[in-house]
């Protein structure tokens, strides 16, 4: 799924070693999770290997039962999180559903930026919460506030049932949460992403066919993360570091975004645009821009790129390009189709409130001839 670092730190036995330290803390009942009597009990979770490891962030992969699953916690240690204030003040019976939800809601504002009215924040948790009959443990508290910690975790949670372009879920024990194990796409790659696994055998005369259909319905799926994650939330939703590696594509070819540390909802965004600045490169935040004010030395808070534009020059580009479509090339739709990507790639000039429209209108004209060309490919 994610980079795999060869190096001392990203070794077997240091890894089985945090395993073993997490299920000796569960075993003391300092930490819990849905997933911890799979992996410390009864052994459904077996170890794989290490996939990655920079700064206490730690990414095993595992299998859960036949099914393979990535554990990931942003640090090495369960003692390493803050712990829950409340704990340190009240007695378990003290706090209440309610407690939890605001404290939920609060730390959500602090890590992406969500205000407390939205929506989202408190749906999360609430359901759950009204079913409880029993109170929750301290393990239990301990663990919810570990996890939550953790901005990934806390953003595939709040998309979890809202969106079909996030990885997914699956469980937790103490700070490690398990996600669906996806194979990310890679530079290096000709095609970005492995393709050949997700199209099933095809004999040498359909293989070009399938694969070029392939990358096709991926494009129009990458089209339809830009639009959700611009229209269907409270907040636009800004991807900062597009690239293959952050990238996976399901069975369906459905793309899914499986590393988030660079996506932020648009207040926390515009925090992050608006600093000082003496000329237009101080604005730029990775694949996420915005341009100075020199009268005020100040970047604007609105940036002026967008996720499409950096999708189409990073991805559709690469796709597009006469290499790698060969023959069919030259055909009247395919050459459409290259100078609409290329015109999407290419930073617009136009005004904020004129840059919207032209997005839009480039979205639907890239949706268009993809259709158009996929449907070219079988006649």
């Amino acid at each position: 799924m994610h980079k795999t670092i060869f190096s001392d730190f990203c070794s077997d036995d240091r890894s089985k070693r945090i395993l073993e330290r997490v299920c000796d803390e569960y075993g003391q009942g300092i930490l819990s999770g849905d997933l911890c009597e799979d992996l410390c009990i009864l052994h459904r979770v077996v170890y794989k290997r290490c996939l990655y490891y920079e700064n206490g962030k730690k990414v095993i992969e595992a299998d859960w039962q036949g099914r393979p699953i990535v554990l990931k916690s942003k640090l090495e240690n369960f003692s390493a999180y803050e712990t829950f204030g409340l704990l340190e003040y009240q007695d378990m019976h003290e706090i209440s559903p309610m407690d939890i939800v605001f404290y939920a809601a609060m730390e959500i504002k602090n890590s992406l930026g969500l205000e407390l009215k939205n929506t989202t924040v408190p749906r999360l948790w609430t359901t759950e919460l009204q079913e409880r009959t029993v109170p929750y443990t301290r393990a239990e508290l301990a663990s919810m506030w570990a996890l939550m910690q953790q901005e990934e975790y806390t953003f595939f949670r709040i998309l979890q049932d809202l969106s079909t372009h996030v990885v997914k879920v699956l469980g937790s024990c103490g700070h490690f949460y398990a996600v669906e194990y996806l194979i990310a796409g890679h530079m290096w790659h000709q095609n970005l992403f492995p393709l050949e696994g997700l199209i099933g055998p095809s004999t040498a005369i359909h293989s070009s066919r399938a694969l070029r259909e392939a990358i096709h319905k991926i494009a129009l799926s990458f089209l339809d993360m830009v639009r959700h994650f611009e229209d269907d939330f409270s907040y636009r939703l800004h991807l900062c570091d597009i690239k293959p590696e952050n990238f996976a594509v399901r069975n369906d070819l459905t793309v899914v975004a499986i590393d988030v540390d660079m996506a932020f909802f648009e207040p926390k965004m515009q925090d992050i645009l608006e600093q000082n600045c003496t000329h237009d490169e101080d604005c730029n935040f990775f694949d996420c821009v915005s341009k100075c004010d020199l009268k005020k030395n100040k970047c604007g808070s609105k940036r002026v790129n967008s996720n499409l534009q950096v999708i189409c020059d990073k991805i559709f580009r690469h796709w597009f390009s006469p290499t790698l479509i060969g023959a069919r090339a030259s055909l009247p739709l395919q050459v459409q189709l290259q100078r609409a990507v290329q015109k999407c790639a290419e930073p617009s000039l136009e005004e904020l409130e004129k840059r919207s429209a032209q997005q839009e209108q480039l979205l639907s004209q890239l949706y268009q001839l993809l259709q158009d060309s996929k449907r070219q490919l079988n006649e």
